[in-house]
């Protein structure tokens, strides 16, 4: 039997109501969840509970009867509360969803991790790099609530998908910046990009990176993770098929990863500085969306003449 119900969580949020919206038009009957707002109009059956309750996320997984769950219900970004409030949201929420996963019988679960579970942007100390581009089998060393409670996220998973019987198959997305057209052209199309040009509060830069992915990329990989054929549990990068930045891919290794970082690849100058083949060959997933097509042609035709402009300052 394949998938044929999907339970939501977190359908209110960006990524959580383009999901739901995408597994409603592909023919899923879809269970939406979230502690806030209304029934996304393109969901099923909605129901709003607290995710911290395990009582509450027992009983909606056993009413839902679904064959998966999309876990989005996690706390996007660390800033504005205490780190015991951003650890305990995302490490209990996954907890409580993985239980009842395993209680009720659902085989495949998607869980939203993140760039951060191995330690960035979010954190005092730089994101230690030990290789470019980066898998999954490099080193993580997360030191902030968030990231470790990201990591917690991935650890839960190894331990529930070592148990015999559901779930069967648990994917867990290390989202960078997820971006919608609107942010793409607010923090890539319309600033200067160069590394000169960035600022502190630049989206997408040194600490993650200089990485992001288009949130139809995003809704494609969870989509293709629901139908995924492995069996435990894999951790996946999903990343877009270029960097944030106009300086070219080697200017940005060169001046930003300085310390003993051991180049894989030869970088043509708009490379992604993570690489995803894992997600190409175990989900069949490779990204398609770049920021650079709606800045237009002239900004892949720059990179040259910027990164040797910047190798001379």
């Amino acid at each position: 039997m394949g998938t044929e119900t999907v339970l939501v969580t977190g359908s209110a949020g960006g990524i959580g109501s383009a999901v739901v919206s995408t597994l409603e038009r592909s023919g899923y009957r879809v269970v939406s969840v979230d502690r806030e707002g209304e029934r996304p109009s393109d969901a099923t059956v909605h129901r709003s509970l607290d995710l911290l309750d395990p009582d509450a996320v027992d009983a909606v997984v056993d009413e839902s009867d679904a064959d998966a769950v999309v876990h989005l219900g996690t706390l996007p970004h660390p800033e504005g509360r205490p780190g015991h409030v951003t650890y305990r949201s995302n490490a209990m929420t996954t907890y409580h969803v993985l239980e009842a996963a395993a209680d009720h019988g659902v085989e495949r679960v998607c869980l939203a991790s993140s760039i951060n579970a191995i330690g960035g942007v979010f954190q005092e100390d730089p994101m230690e790099v030990d290789y470019l581009p980066m898998d999954e089998d490099h080193p993580v060393t997360p030191r902030d609530p968030y990231a470790m409670g990201k990591r917690t996220i991935e650890l839960q998973a190894d331990g529930f998908a070592r148990r015999v019987g559901a779930p069967r198959t648990v994917a867990s997305f290390r989202f960078p910046f997820v971006a919608d057209e609107a942010a793409m052209r607010e923090h890539f199309v319309d600033p200067d990009r160069t590394l000169g040009g960035i600022d502190e509060g630049a989206f997408a830069t040194r600490d993650d990176l200089f990485a992001y992915v288009a949130l139809p990329d995003a809704v494609r990989a969870l989509r293709r993770g629901l139908a995924a054929d492995f069996e435990g549990h894999e951790r996946f990068f999903v990343s877009a098929p270029d960097s944030t930045m106009s300086t070219p891919t080697r200017v940005l290794v060169d001046r930003c990863y300085p310390d003993g970082v051991a180049p894989t690849d030869e970088f043509a100058p708009t490379d992604p500085l993570i690489d995803t083949g894992k997600a190409r060959r175990l989900l069949g997933w490779e990204p398609r969306v770049r920021w650079r097509d709606l800045a237009g042609a002239t900004v892949t035709a720059d990179a040259e003449s910027v990164g040797a402009r910047e190798a001379r300052e």
